[in-house]
């Protein structure tokens, strides 16, 4: 049996969970999070706990198992606590800065990137503009905006310039040697 789809996910007293055949709403202080499981996976609800059951030991059923508990698991998380990735941006002159909303990111071209966030994800920047905290209740959607982000100036080897994750360590190379005799 699949060790994260047996557990039981436990769902805060302040969540709401409704199962309406395959789909499952979750609603919580931070907004409300839907989604259409497979219909293979038994989703059932009770003394406020979600256990998922399958209909046979195959491997694509073993695998759906544990996906359909990890991801409903994600849902009671975002909405309950909500997700939170930090992205540092190292650089002379990289920084980033609020612009309402949006955020404006300067990384060393010859314009300012205007990154707009989508539907429940907030921006916040700290330390001079380079820290940028990304705040979301969709696990998924936060950890690629976070990456999207990053991708428009990954950090480089030789120097350590450009965005990275803040648990991230950049593999660093030795430059020129210099002149040979």
């Amino acid at each position: 049996m699949s060790r994260i789809g047996k557990k039981p996910v436990e769902v805060p007293a302040k969540v709401q969970v409704t199962i309406n055949g395959h789909e499952v709403v979750v609603k919580g202080p931070k907004g409300t999070l839907s989604a259409t499981m497979h219909p293979d996976m038994t989703i059932t609800q009770e003394d406020g706990k979600i256990i998922v059951t399958r209909p046979s030991d195959g491997r694509r059923h073993r695998e759906l198992h544990g996906l359909t508990r990890a991801l409903i698991n994600n849902m009671v998380h975002g909405v309950s606590q909500g997700y939170r990735k930090t992205l540092q941006i190292e650089g002379v002159g990289y920084r980033a800065e609020q612009s309402g909303k949006n955020l404006m990111m300067y990384l060393g071209y010859s314009h300012p990137i205007e990154v707009k966030p989508p539907e429940n994800v907030t921006f916040t920047v700290e330390e001079r503009g380079t820290v940028i905290h990304i705040d979301g209740i969709d696990r998924q959607v936060v950890g690629q905006v976070t990456a999207d982000i990053r991708n428009l100036r990954p950090p480089e080897p030789y120097k350590g310039k450009g965005v990275r994750y803040s648990d991230e360590h950049v593999r660093r190379k030795a430059g020129k040697a210099g002149k040979g005799k």
